[in-house]
Order: structure tokens, then sequence, then C-alpha cells
């Protein structure tokens, strides 16, 4: 025969795409439309309704950027349609191709009632099931004009990001609102052909596409073009051998699920995502009832609640479908956070608020991390996961990997402490799947246990900006639930998939250590305030607990569960993945600041409410001191009278070469007549931390321009170019009256200004840098630089509960990716007997470089403070930044953890009758990372520790208050008989072991 396989797919193609699928709607009759355009926010739906409609033409305008249009749309159904599924059709001017990031629409019932979402993928609305002639129909949509900000050509500069900047130019044309006769027939043809055609694009040549090309041409053989919806069955008739082949037995099985990935703020502000979230929800629930095996699985606690308490009507179809079974509460944490930036305690907060919320609601707690879009995975998440009893993690942004391909799809993934985790990518590399014939191939063909495995999970529907599943896709699904060719398609739980893949996989791959992204690398840098703004508060939130505890513990002081819940919960909601990493539009940022003034203003009168309940009345100063010390001591978490301070040793301070020389009991330090550190001696050892001949506190500004994702991404190259920023405008010295000593140095470089305070305390080892920056560069990236007289094999950096160790060289393609890594509070450099360590109140990124010269290595610190990039924010950075950051002279894992608290948790002085003592001590290798009351409100206390070096040891807990003996606790505060407990209690403390980077949670019952 001849070849005519080009011909049968372009002719089938065309059909298609021009006759068939414009024929599914094909009898329509206009609406009757009339709108009212808000001139601000969104209104209730009650409100909206009750508006005044003036009459509308379809092809009009509508829509200033972030607008809300409100259309009322009604008709009456012909007499000739009796009987038929009629639905309306409308096209608010979508372009296909971008669901998600443009104008979307919410469809209600006269009474108020939700009935679904339009979106570029979904405009359909189901008036009848089988209509009555003459019928009226009425009803609303409440039509969102969010601006398209990411565009054919991504990435440009726009000021549609806020909506103090957006334009007023109405952004949207009408094309269509028809009331329309559904022709069924015609629909099942137009999936039966599409599925066909992707499938065979997948095959090998053989019998098997041969034949289904050739029924193809039957089909459209038996297909009367000028009658589409009457010769539709026939055309069916001809695919139906084809599309009832079934699979392979050793097909691939895929788990689909039903999605939508809807961002909780990103290319759009929150207040906009809770609207996002009620159409989605709204459509997912409506496509629940229309089909019988369809699941939809939506993540983050958050989300929920917002339905809960701005759309009740789509709240209580969400809670009816859950408890259904078809409904499914995916993750359990408040959202899908970053994880590589938020502390510990912040990641506990993640899950506790997010698995107390899905059981309050609906009395389920999700078995899995529901974490598919984060920019990299801490190496700390397996032991938190395991705490809090989650069994399952899923993720699949590692997919995105610049360089080295991931090696597994399912596996277990170990942690700093040596917890395993079971994980799965999904093979298909996307999370927005549609079922495509190349989708589908691809997880077939892809994954990495295809020897002992059967399958993968898809997540299933239009995302990121939501919209979800749509019955296109569930059709598809339908399909493919048993094709030859094609990977076996079923709509399932992922738990049921994960409990598969476990009794499958006996002996899983293990990957250990991080989970980095090598891309998106920027995130760690980008929108500065937005990271500043979440350390303080959550600090402040660990700092409010603590003495809220302690007052509820020793005086009438009520501890404020409600607040501090909605304050956690706040914070929480900024920590997600396009928030913290500042990937957001300007509105989005600009909310997140404002949000952090008004927790910081909370938190600070709960902390000056719960102190002035323990000082008592009186005009005595006290110095109250909230950090935990890793060696105990009388200040740890306690406060003393000023008077009972004692007295310390002022930092000389010498004029030498243009240049000062700082010195205390512990160090020296030389700082030259350009502000540069020359030399830092720990004199205790007379070791020098400064590299031979090189400057330390050396800012340095690159050029920083990135392939694409400009506010993610900084590129390789960026280092090759760059400007040391040497000049002084002006340098200064004093030392106050606290024998406090400062450098002052002022620089001005390009449209920029930056002023240092170079400081060193009496008794300290730290020399610190409070920098402030009027920061007006334009694609940049400034760093600091601290060359270290250190030959280190590995960086020690800081991240929830311990510590990562990265090496220093690029032997690997793996390592030499990582050339921008994370950190909390401190990373660190040290060779046996002597190292190094840069800490910091709000700094997140930073890179090492390793040199030698004659044999002598040394090793390159730099931190990574701001950047400048124009999208999605054009803004972004720019203005007055400050910064305070640490040189530790002479010090290891303890003294840089310590060094790091220090940094971020400052003592502060209240009046009152007295000091008092801390209200839980901890002694051995352990540090205190919260004090609280229980979750329960039962008036226990929760105290949870964690070793910090990666060194097994001991530790030891007492607890000065009305508290019986400690029993261990999940990080959802709930007992567990593996938990081991404590090992003794003697003389009112709890004796326990630890080993590496344990955390480990006590509660203590209130007696």
């Amino acid at each position: 025969m001849h070849d005519d396989i080009p011909l049968t797919i372009g002719r089938a193609r065309r059909v298609l795409d021009e006759r068939i699928t414009p024929a599914v709607h094909a009898t329509a009759t206009p609406l009757d439309t009339a709108w009212h355009e808000l001139p601000g926010e969104p209104v209730a739906p009650a409100e909206g309704l009750a508006l005044t409609f003036e009459p509308y033409e379809v092809g009009t305008p509508w829509g200033a950027a972030w607008g809300t249009t409100w259309f009322r749309l009604s008709g009456t159904v012909p007499v000739a349609w009796a009987g038929r599924r009629v639905e309306a059709v409308i096209d608010l001017g979508f372009d296909k191709n971008m669901p998600g990031f443009q104008c979307e629409g919410l469809v209600y019932l006269a009474d108020g009632s939700p009935v679904k979402s339009i979106n570029p993928r979904n405009q359909w609305v189901l008036i009848a099931e089988e209509a009555v002639g003459g019928e009226t129909v009425e009803f609303f949509v409440e039509a969102a004009s969010n601006p398209v900000l990411l565009d054919y050509h991504p990435f440009l500069v726009t000021q549609e990001g806020d909506i103090q900047t957006s334009s007023s130019k109405r952004l949207y044309t009408s094309r269509r609102m028809d009331l329309a006769v559904f022709e069924s027939a015609v629909h099942e043809l137009a999936l039966d052909i599409d599925v066909l055609l992707e499938l065979q694009e997948e095959l090998p040549q053989g019998p098997r596409r041969m034949r289904i090309l050739q029924a193809l041409d039957d089909a459209l053989d038996a297909l009367d073009l000028q009658h589409i919806a009457e010769t539709a069955p026939d055309a069916r008739a001809a695919l139906a051998e084809v599309l009832a082949a079934p699979a392979e037995a050793s097909a691939h099985r895929i788990s689909a699920v039903g999605h939508a990935h809807i961002d909780s703020a990103w290319l759009w502000p929150v207040r906009e995502t809770i609207r996002k979230v009620a159409r989605t929800t709204s459509s997912m629930t409506e496509l629940i009832d229309q089909t019988d095996d369809f699941l939809y699985g939506m993540s983050s606690a958050q989300q929920y609640a917002w339905i809960k308490e701005h759309r009740p009507e789509v709240y209580a179809k969400v809670k009816a479908a859950v408890a259904a079974g078809r409904f499914l509460p995916l993750g359990g944490m408040w959202v899908e956070s970053d994880t590589v930036m938020p502390t510990g305690e912040s990641i506990v907060r993640q899950f506790s608020q997010g698995q107390r919320f899905f059981e309050r609601e609906f009395g389920i707690r999700p078995k899995g991390v529901w974490l598919p879009d984060s920019f990299g995975y801490s190496p700390a998440l397996p032991q938190l996961m395991r705490r809090a009893g989650f069994e399952w993690f899923f993720t699949q942004k590692i997919s995105w990997n610049q360089v080295n391909k991931f090696p597994h799809h399912t596996f277990l993934w170990e942690g700093i402490d040596g917890s395993r985790v079971f994980s799965h990518f999904p093979s298909m590399d996307t999370y927005n799947s549609r079922l495509s014939g190349s989708e589908v191939a691809k997880a077939s063909r892809q994954f990495r246990e295809n020897r002992l495995a059967s399958g993968s999970i898809a997540p299933v529907g239009w995302g990121d900006g939501g919209g979800g599943t749509t019955r296109e896709m569930t059709g598809t699904a339908a399909r493919l639930a048993d094709l030859e060719g094609s990977a076996r398609v079923t709509w399932e739980h992922p738990d049921a998939f994960f409990d598969r893949a476990k009794s499958e996989l006996e002996h899983p791959p293990v990957w250990v250590g991080e989970l980095y992204l090598e891309l998106h690398r920027a995130t760690l840098t980008s929108q500065h305030q937005t990271k500043q703004g979440n350390r303080r508060s959550e600090h402040l939130l660990v700092e409010a607990e603590l003495w809220a505890a302690t007052a509820a513990a020793r005086t009438d002081f009520t501890y404020p569960y409600d607040e501090l819940d909605a304050l956690w919960q706040q914070v929480l909601l900024q920590q997600f993945h396009d928030i913290l990493p500042g990937t957001s539009i300007a509105w989005v940022h600009r909310e997140a600041v404002e949000r952090y003034a008004e927790i910081a203003d909370r938190l600070e009168a709960l902390i000056a409410s719960a102190l002035s309940a323990l000082a008592g009345n009186g005009d005595r100063t006290i110095v109250v001191n909230p950090a935990p010390s890793l060696q105990g001591g009388a200040l740890a978490q306690s406060a003393v009278l000023t008077s009972d301070l004692q007295a310390t040793t002022p930092v000389t301070l010498t004029e030498a070469d243009g240049g000062f020389v700082l010195t205390n009991e512990l160090v020296r330090v030389v700082v030259d007549a350009r502000g540069l550190v020359t030399s830092a001696v720990d004199l205790a050892t007379g070791r020098e931390a400064i590299a031979p001949g090189q400057v330390a506190n050396l800012l340095q500004l690159h050029q920083d321009f990135p392939n694409m994702w400009d506010a993610w991404d900084v590129d390789r190259y960026y280092r090759n170019r760059v400007e040391d920023l040497v000049s002084v405008t002006s340098i200064d010295s004093s030392v106050d009256a606290a024998g406090v000593a400062r450098v002052v140095v002022s620089r001005a470089f390009g449209e920029s200004t930056v002023t240092q305070e170079i400081v060193l305390e009496p008794g300290s080892r730290t020399l610190e840098f409070d920098q402030t920056t009027d920061w007006h560069e334009t694609e940049k990236f400034l760093k600091v630089a601290f060359p270290l007289d250190v030959r280190a094999e590995h960086t020690i950096a800081e991240t929830q509960f311990g510590a990562q160790k990265r090496v220093t060289h690029t032997n690997t393609s793996w390592e030499a990716a990582k050339f921008e890594t994370s950190m909390h509070r401190y990373v660190l450099v040290e060779e046996p007997g002597f190292g190094v360590a840069l800490v910091n109140d709000s700094i997140h990124g930073f890179d090492v470089t390793r040199d030698s010269v004659d044999g002598h290595v040394t090793t390159t610190l730099r931190l990574s403070l701001l950047r400048a990039p124009r999208f999605p924010d054009p803004e972004t950075d720019q203005g007055v930044q400050t910064h305070r950051y640490g040189l530790v002279v002479g010090t290891d894992v303890i003294g840089a953890t310590t060094a790091g608290i220090l940094m971020n948790t400052s003592a502060r002085t209240v009046t009152g009758g007295s000091g008092f003592g801390p209200l839980v001590q901890a002694s051995g290798d352990v540090v205190v990372s919260s004090v609280k009351l229980a979750d329960d409100r039962s008036g226990d206390l929760v105290v949870r520790v964690y070793e910090p070096s990666g060194r097994r040891g001991t530790g030891g807990l007492a607890v000065d208050g009305p508290f019986g003996e400690p029993v261990e606790v999940t990080l959802l505060e709930e007992r567990d008989p593996a938990l081991p407990g404590v090992a003794a209690v003697t003389d009112g403390v709890a004796a326990f072991p630890v080993d590496a980077f344990e955390v480990r949670t006590f509660r203590f019952p209130r007696i």
C-alpha cells in the first residue's frame, strides 16, 4: 500500500479542529446580556447579584486590569430544543493557550447558588439535561479581568502587576454568550479522534498504528461534514474496534488525580486567589457530580479556609464531595510552602496548622506531603514529615533541573538525621497534565523504576492559576483506561498509589541529602524585605509563645491561643512558594511587607503584655533574654535586673595607617582606610581568619540578566563581570559608653549608596556589619565577599533543626550546579582546630569558592544581599534595604549556632518589680527550639529541642512551673508508643539521648 500517513493525519486534524469541535455547540441562540462594571475591589456575591445592570452587546470591550464585571445573562429555551441537553457557551475573550493567566468567571444562579467557573478551557455551563421548550433562563457571571503578565514573549517589564500602577484600559472583548444544544455524540467523536491521533503519534511503525490510521480514515469517510451531528454515531462506530483493543499486560499504570495547582499568590494577589479557589472548586464539584469515578485533589488548608470564610455556599459543596470520597484533601500543610528558607518551627506549624484544619473540618488527616512546585527541598524535611505522621512525599519540580537528570521517580529520601520518607516524582514531568498522548507515553517511557514498579502519578488539570480538570480530560481518561499501545489510566487516591508502590519496591533506591533544584537559585535573594519580614516574624512568634507560656504558668495571664494561631497562619501564608521566594507581582510583595509590619506590632504588644505580667509592678530596669543557650546558664530565656549584670571590658579602638584596629578579649580586627577588613585574628590561637593578601567585607556588584525567569534565576555566567566597590565617601570610628567599638563607612556606586556600621562588642568574637543600602540599580546582583584562610573541604550551612554539608569543590556536574546555595542563620567553614562562620539576620543565599596558591588552600564565602530583576515586579528591592551579618572568628558548629541565634534574637529592656528565671532550662547537647502551651488548649506545656551539631549526645530538660513529668510526643503534640520518651527524671531534670540532628518534642502535663 502507498504511504498515506501524513495525508490521514492532516485530514483528521483539520476536520477535528474546523468541523467537529465547532459542531459540539453549533445549534445556538444569543442570550440577552447586561453588565455592571465595579470601580474598585470585588463585592460579595449577594451584593453583586443586586447590582443595577445596563444592556451589554457582545463584542464590547470590558474589564480594566484587576477589575470585576458582573454580567446578567437571560433567555428562553427554543421549543424545538425540548428534551435536548442545553448549555450556555460563554467566551469572555479567552486565549485558549493561557488558562489561569487571564480573565475568568464564576457563574451564579439568581438565588446566589454557585454553578461553576468559566475559563479559557472550560467555557460551558449546563442549563438542563433535558430542556423544557419555552423555559426562561437567567444566571450571572462574576468576571475577573486579570491582566496577562506572562505572555507569548514572557518576562517583559510591566506595571500591570499592581492595582496601584495598572492601566484603566479595558483588556478583553467578549466573543460569544449563547444558549446552545450540546451534541453529545459530536463531543464524544471529538475525544475519540483526538485520543487516537495523539496515541498514533507515539507508536512505532507497525500494525497498531496502521490500523488506527485506517480507522480514522474510515470514520472520516462515514462523516458528512454538512451534517456532523447526524453522522457522528456512524463515524464513532468506525472507531469502536481500535478503541476497544485492550492494553498490554505489562502496560505502565498511571494513577490520575484531578488537580489545579492554584498558586496562593503569584501573578495575582491573594484576594484574587480566594476567588480562583472558589471558581475552581465550583467546577470540580460540578465535574464530580457529572462523572462516576473522577477524583479531584487539592492541598493547602488555607485555600479551604478561604472558601469557608468567603464563599460558604461553595464550601458546602466541597464538604459534601469530601464526605463522598471524591474531593481529596492533600498534603496536610497550611500552604504549599517554600521549604528551604522557613525555620524548622515554621515547617512544624505548616504541618500542625494544616492537619488540625483538615481533621477539624473533614475528620481526615492526609497521609502524605504534596509539594509539586516548591523550589528545592531541605534535607531536614524527611525527619519532620515522619515525626508529623506523614507516610509519603510527592513533588515534581526537580524535573526542571538545568544540568543533571534526577535518577529516580520512586525512592526513599534520607534526611540529615537519617530519617527516610517514601517519595515519588511523576515520570511525565508535569503537575498540569491533560493526559495527552505525549505525556502518557513519556510517563511510561522514562519511568526509572520500570523494572520493579508498575506505575506513576499524574496530576491532571489546567494549573498555575487554577481551572483544574475538564470534561475533555475525564473523557480522555475513560478512553485510556485500557487501550492498546497506551499506559492504563485510572482515577486513584495517591494513598492507594503509594501503598501499591511500597509493596512493589521492597528495597527502593535511596537519595541522601537535599533535593537541590538546579534552577531558580536567585529565589534565595529576590525581594529582601519579604524575606526579612518572614525571618523577624518567625522569631517574634517563638518569643511570644515563650513569654506567654511563662506568664500563663506563673501568673493569671491568659494564653492567647486564637491570636497566636491567627498570626502563625498569616506568616505561614506568606511562606507560600511564590511569596517568600520573591517571585510574585509587586502587589503581592507590597501586601506581604504590610502584613509583616502588622504582625510585628501585634506580637510586640502580646510580648509586652506577657512580660508586664511576669515583671510585676515597679520601676526597676530588667533585661529580658529570649535566646536559648546551648550551654545553659542563668540568662537562658529569662530576665534579670540590670544591677545584677556583670560589667564588661570595653573594646579598644586605635588608628593605624588611615584605618582602625578593634580589639577585645577574644579577637583583633584591622579595618583599613577603605572600610575593608584586612585582618581578623583569634587571640587564643593566633590564627588569622582572612586569606593572605586579600580583604574581607568586600562588596561586589555583578551584572545579572538570566536567560529567563528574571526574579527566579541567576545563571552562572553572572560571575564573569564584577565590580569591586572599594571607593569610600566617608569613614569614621567611635567607642560608646558600653564599650562597643564602631567604624562607620559610606560608599556610593551607580545610582545607589551604602552605609555600614562595623561593630565589635566586648566579649564577642563576632564582628558585626549593620548595613543600610539605598538601592537603585537595575539587573544587578550585590554580594559581599569574605576570603578566609581556612582549608575547608565543606561548607556547613544551617538548615531546619541542624545543618547540611556541601563540598567546596566542583568535581562533578552535580557539585558544579550548586553555585548558589542556601543557609539559615549561619554558614561555617572549618579545618581541624579552627573555623570561621558568617551569621546573618535575613540572608539566605551564598556561594563558595575554593582557591589554592602554591598549595595553600583558602575558602571564599560570599553572602547574597540584593538583586534588581524587572519581572514580575519591575521595582524589585528598590529603595532603602537593611542587612545585619557578622564574621565569627575562631568557632565551630555550636559557636556558629549560638552566634546565629544571638544575631536574630535580641534582648529587650522592660520595667517592673523583679526579674525572673527561665521556665525551661535545657542541658547537655540540645538547644530549645520552642516553648509553648499545647494546641489542644489543655494547658500542658510543649517543649521542642534538637541536636544542632550532627553528633550523638544527651539532653536534659528542667521545667520550673506547675507541670508534671514529660512524655515524648509527635510534632502534632500527640503520644506515639514508638517514641522512646525520656530515659529518667532525676532532681527535676528529664534526661534523654539524642541522635545527630534529632528533633524531640516533650509534653509536660499541667498539674
